[in-house]
């Protein structure tokens, strides 16, 4: 008799991606799932929470006074150095907020995503999983009253406050995500902290040693740079390059960047007190029984003085918990050599430690330790401009407090929008302008009398369907989720950077914006440019959808006002730019090698479309003809001008065979199969909607008999989504 058969394992119960994931087979694949990130059933509070109106019922001076006393409170688990939780909460905070990158407006600490991997396991994150643990008492008290998003980033401002600094003011409104981000692209690393420079071209010796985009931390799991220098090398002056750049990404000038150093350096210390290597795994790799208790650590008891963190170890100052002048006092009073940290990591300690600059240790009583500084602290004092300003605010530490309280304020709230976002009572009444401000409406807003008068009045302009559909979207498609920038509102589209835009100039926007403004200044109705330009693309959508026999009303809220010039952080803005946009079928020339279709999903990411309401987009606007410039790509259909699902039809359509330009893959041309006469010419993200299945699945549908339907239902849904990204009014 044979043996039997050995029980196989049940692979399909496994939910590992490595074991059974589409990505592993196609690892090309669209990823679609970034679109359903915000699916509302992945919420425990439901479809019709609000946060802002749960915030609404909290008392915000007992949420302080709750997190002030937790400052003191040092737990058994996870000793408080020095007796205050202070600089281990403005480390969350700031690594927190840290991520954000002003090039594609992703990271932050407005979505409380460091709860989650990969963030909640970066090894620049090293035990900051014990400070949520601490604040957990507070969240659980206040429950959907306070994000997590909020109460992270809330911790390190009144952390500043209860040391002796007056910061800038907070604001509340941060939602809670409940599941890592998958749209945001960390690096091309395998390994964590990997020396490689696998991010970077060039080099430091031959002068051109460039960060790839968007990413702004140097190695794969910090938050900024290396402290102990690039790729761990003590050399004060490539560290200032990459601090330089990695600060620049954030959108912090060389004044901020020095400001935050000092600021954020004034408080606490560095732990590596131990060996690196009895340290366990991080949080998302921790034994099930541990609880998410990462970085568990077998030195000694552990804790307290046998902690350890970054491998370094020491504090910067001899009051660690306390807002003075003494991180710039220390530094500038000593000469400073490379020593090895009990954890084998590079630091800097003085060569002579000067009276009044020893430092208390942070858990044994009557012990003295030498300050220290990392090498990017040693890069303030060594890069000329860095060197200039830190010497500024040594001799005027009012200086230094008022620009460290502006830095730190924008630090936590630059990934958070215009400051309509912000709640609570803390806020202050100064308008910054990377905050992309908008003036106040002033005056009775347009009545529906006005707007149908102006609506026939656009309609008799004489101006098409195509030129009122592109220059709306030209205006609101600048608008970024990741970040709350751009958008409609204001009418930036007029003001520099965007009058210099490649795709503005092809779209031929300014013919349209000063038609449009002609007729507001004619009108008698108290209506914006902004509006004027919205309410234009709804015309052009019904003219369109009449012209293809459709009685279709497109939704218009007004109430959007007018930017100025001085208004506009011209710098930061230049990031919005659409260097793609799928839905006018357009890429600049050598901007990028990332294929279109990948390009268009991340777009429609960044518009908070849904699979369906990109895929209509897409198909109506190619039907209007509203490509970028004369391009006639992917206009599938005899019928130019009229909102009809012709793009789908004839996508799908098998009398249609589809051949490749040429090698690059890039734009195609569709030939009748029968006769081999040329019938179309097509990109990427054309194609795309009969390659890809789930793609495929939505564009038959739309070509259905009934789906036309449908597709303009979508179409107009996120047509309106579009137009009203930016109207924080309308949706809290």
């Amino acid at each position: 008799m044979s043996d039997p058969k050995p029980k196989r394992q049940e692979w399909g119960a496994r939910t590992t991606h490595r074991l059974q994931g589409n990505e592993h087979w196609w690892p090309d694949q669209l990823n679609l799932s970034i679109l359903r990130q915000k699916h509302p059933d992945a919420s425990p509070f439901g479809p019709d929470f609000s946060y802002a109106d749960a915030f609404s019922q909290i008392d915000v001076d007992e949420l302080s006074a709750d997190v002030d006393a937790l400052m003191t409170d040092s737990k058994d688990w996870w000793p408080a150095d020095w007796g205050h939780y202070g600089p281990f909460f403005i480390r969350m905070s700031w690594h927190a907020a840290g991520t954000y990158r002003a090039v594609d407006g992703r990271g932050g600490g407005g979505t409380g995503a460091q709860r989650f991997a990969p963030l909640n396991s970066w090894p620049d994150n090293g035990n900051l999983d014990k400070a949520r643990r601490l604040l957990w008492p507070i969240k659980q008290k206040y429950g959907e009253k306070i994000s997590w998003a909020d109460l992270m980033v809330f911790a390190g401002n009144r952390a500043l406050e209860t040391m002796g600094f007056r910061t800038f003011g907070f604001g509340f409104g941060r939602a809670d995500i409940w599941a890592p981000e998958d749209d945001i692209y960390w690096g091309p690393e395998t390994e964590w902290l990997a020396t490689k420079d696998e991010r970077y071209t060039g080099s430091f010796e031959d002068g051109n040693r460039i960060l790839d985009n968007p990413l702004a931390a140097v190695q794969m799991g910090l938050i900024y740079v290396n402290p102990e220098g690039p790729n761990g090398v003590p050399d004060a002056l490539k560290s200032a390059q990459d601090v330089r750049e990695t600060f620049a990404r954030m959108g912090m000038n060389d004044r901020e960047t020095v400001a935050l150093t000092v600021g954020g350096h004034t408080f606490g210390k560095m732990h590596g007190r131990g060996k690196a290597e009895l340290v366990g795994e991080a949080p998302e790799g921790a034994k099930i029984h541990e609880q998410g208790f990462g970085w568990a650590n077998k030195n000694e008891t552990g804790l307290g003085e046998y902690t350890v963190t970054s491998g370094l170890e020491g504090a910067w100052t001899p009051t660690p918990t306390k807002w003075d002048n003494s991180y710039l006092e220390t530094i500038f009073a000593h000469q400073w050599e490379v020593k090895k940290s009990p954890a084998g990591a590079n630091q800097w300690e003085p060569v002579k430690v000067k009276d009044g600059f020893w430092v208390p240790d942070a858990h044994v009583k009557g012990k003295k330790n030498p300050p220290v500084m990392t090498t990017a602290d040693m890069a303030m004092i060594t890069d000329p401009d860095y060197l200039e300003i830190s010497k500024e605010y040594h001799e005027n530490p009012d200086v230094l407090a008022d620009e460290f309280a502006r830095a730190w304020f924008k630090l936590l709230h630059r990934d958070m929008g215009p400051r309509d976002r912000y709640l609570g009572p803390q806020v202050p009444d100064e308008v910054l302008i990377w905050q992309d401000p908008v003036p106040e409406h002033e005056g009775p807003r347009v009545n529906d009398e006005q707007i149908s008068k102006l609506k026939q009045q656009i309609a008799d302009s004489g101006l098409s369907a195509k030129q009122l559909v592109t220059t709306a979207w030209a205006s609101a498609v600048t608008y970024r989720q990741t970040d709350h920038r751009g958008g409609a509102n204001g009418a930036r589209i007029r003001l520099e950077p965007q009058t210099g835009w490649d795709v503005n100039q092809k779209s031929g926007v300014a013919e349209v914006i000063d038609r449009l403004n002609e007729l507001k200044d004619a009108s008698d109705a108290n209506i914006s440019l902004a509006d004027m330009i919205v309410l234009a693309g709804s015309v052009g959508i019904e003219m369109a959808a009449k012209a293809a026999g459709h009685d279709l009303e497109v939704p218009f809220t007004p109430g959007r006002t007018d930017a100025s010039q001085d208004m506009t952080e011209v710098d930061t803005h230049a990031y919005l730019e659409p260097r793609h946009d799928a839905f006018r079928n357009y890429i600049q020339e050598q901007t990028t090698s990332i294929p279109a279709e990948h390009l268009m999903v991340d777009r429609a990411f960044l518009l908070n479309l849904s699979v369906p309401q990109m895929t209509a987009l897409l198909g109506g606007m190619r039907a209007i003809g509203a490509n970028a410039g004369n391009n006639e790509d992917g206009i599938l259909t005899d019928r130019v001008g009229q909102l009809t699902n012709d793009f789908f039809v004839n996508l799908v359509d098998m009398g249609t065979v589809w051949e490749p330009l040429d090698n690059s893959e890039a734009r195609f041309e569709g030939r009748e199969r029968a006769s081999g006469e040329k019938k179309w010419t097509a990109t990427r993200v054309d194609l795309v909607f009969g390659s890809n299945s789930q793609l495929r699945a939505i564009a038959e549908e739309f070509a259905a008999n009934g789906g036309e339907e449908k597709m303009l239902d979508h179409f107009v849904k996120g047509w309106v989504k579009v137009m009203e990204n930016d109207r924080f009014d309308l949706h809290r």
